[in-house]
C-alpha cells in the first residue's frame, strides 16, 4: 500500500510539473491588474525622476515633509532674542567658511547659507541666518578667508524670515552697506516689528522685478519669486573658476508654505509658487546657468559640495551641474507645488 501511494505522489508530481511547463497553470493565473496613478502621484512621480540623486533634499522639503506653516503675524520677539540661552547650540548649526568660486564664497552654516561675491569695488553680501550666529558666520567668516566686512556695499535680502534677515540690522549699522529687499517682504517687517526684533535694517533698496545691482565688475539680476514669503526675491549672476566664466541661479526661497486648514488661500499661494518656478527656471535658461545655489544647504549640499572642494584638483567644480540639471530642479519644485495644489483641492471647505 505504501508503494501504491508513493506511485501516486511521484505521478501527481510529474502531473503538475507538466502543467506548469504546458503553460496550463500560468494561463489559469490572471495578472495582477495595475493599480490606477492619481494625479497627485504623478505629479510627484515626476518631481522624483527629474530629483535623482542630485535634489533629493528639495524633493524631501517639497513633496513629503509636513508644510511650513501660513506667514506669521504674531508680533512679539523670538524665544533666543527674549532670552539668549534659547539659541541652538552651536554644535548644530556652525559649519567653516569655503572659497566656492575664484570670487565667491561660502559664510554660512550647516542649515541656513549666506554669500559674499567679491568684486574690484567692494563685496555684496547674499541673506544673513539669524541674529546669534550671523556675527561668526557672517563676520568670522568673511575675515578667515581673507575677506574684510568692511567691504560690503551691498546686503541683498532673499526674503524676511528670521533664518535669513537675522543678521541684517547688525551688518547695516556697523558696516554700513545699502539694504536691498523686496516691498511687500519690507512692508512685513514693518508690520511687526517686535517680530524682527535686533534683526530688521532700515529700510533703503526696493527690489523689482529685473533690477540689476552693479559692483565693480559684477551684476547681480533680480527675480521676483514669490510663494515663500509675498515678496520672496531669487538672483542670477557670473562667477569665475581658475578665471572661466560660470553662471549662477541662486534660488531665494524654495519650501512651500501653505495649511491644511486654509486650503482656499493654500490652493493660490501654491499657484503663485508654481508661476515663480517656471519664471526663475526661464531666466536661468536664458543666462545658461549651470551652477544652482540657495540659502538652504539641504537644497544645494553646499555643505558637502564644500568638502569636495578640498579634493578637487584638476577634475570638474562640484557646484557646476549643468544647464540640463538646473533646470531639474525647476521641475522638483514645481511638480511638488502641483501635487500640494491637487492636495489642497481635495480639503474639505
Amino acid at each position: 500500500m505504501k508503494i501504491r501511494a508513493a506511485v501516486r505522489l511521484v505521478t501527481l508530481v510529474g502531473s503538475v510539473f507538466a502543467l506548469i511547463a504546458g503553460g496550463t497553470l500560468a494561463q489559469q493565473v490572471a495578472p495582477m491588474p495595475k493599480r490606477a496613478v492619481s494625479p497627485i502621484e504623478a505629479a510627484q512621480q515626476v518631481a522624483k525622476d527629474a530629483a535623482e540623486f542630485e535634489f533629493l533634499g528639495a524633493l524631501a522639503r517639497t513633496c513629503f515633509l509636513p508644510p511650513s506653516r501660513s506667514e506669521d503675524f504674531r508680533d512679539i520677539p523670538a524665544p533666543y532674542v527674549s532670552d539668549p540661552s534659547k539659541a541652538p547650540p552651536r554644535a548644530s548649526w556652525y559649519a567653516e567658511p569655503a572659497k566656492v568660486f575664484d570670487n565667491l564664497y561660502f559664510v554660512g552654516g550647516k542649515v541656513h547659507s549666506s554669500w559674499a561675491l567679491a568684486t574690484r569695488e567692494g563685496i555684496i553680501l547674499f541673506d544673513t541666518i539669524f541674529p546669534y550666529n550671523s556675527e561668526e558666520l557672517i563676520v568670522g567668516g568673511m575675515r578667515k578667508l581673507g575677506l574684510d566686512p568692511k567691504d560690503i556695499k551691498y546686503l541683498i535680502v532673499s526674503h524676511a524670515h528670521q533664518d535669513h534677515i537675522g543678521g541684517a540690522e547688525m551688518i547695516q549699522k556697523r558696516f554700513g552697506p545699502r539694504v536691498v529687499m523686496s516691498g511687500p517682504d519690507w512692508d512685513l517687517v514693518e508690520k511687526v516689528p517686535n517680530r524682527f526684533k535686533t534683526m530688521a535694517p532700515k529700510r533703503d533698496i526696493v527690489a523689482t522685478d529685473g533690477m540689476k545691482i552693479t559692483l565693480g565688475d559684477s551684476t547681480v539680476n533680480i527675480w521676483f519669486t514669490p510663494g515663500h514669503t509675498d515678496g520672496t526675491i531669487s538672483f542670477t549672476f557670473q562667477v569665475l573658476d581658475r578665471g572661466r566664466p560660470v553662471n549662477v541661479v541662486y534660488s531665494g526661497g524654495t519650501a512651500l508654505v501653505y495649511e491644511y486648514s486654509q486650503p482656499d488661500w493654500g490652493i493660490k499661494n501654491m499657484q503663485t509658487y508654481i508661476n515663480s518656478q517656471r519664471h526663475l527656471a526661464a531666466k536661468a535658461k536664458e543666462s545658461g546657468a549651470t551652477v544652482l545655489i540657495s540659502n538652504h544647504s539641504e537644497f544645494d549640499n553646499a555643505v558637502n559640495k564644500n568638502r569636495m572642494l578640498a579634493g578637487r584638483g584638476d577634475g570638474a567644480h562640484p557646484y557646476e551641474i549643468g544647464a540640463d540639471w538646473v533646470q531639474r530642479y525647476f521641475v522638483v519644485t514645481e511638480n511638488c507645488a502641483r501635487a500640494t495644489q491637487l492636495k489642497l483641492e481635495q480639503q474639505p471647505r
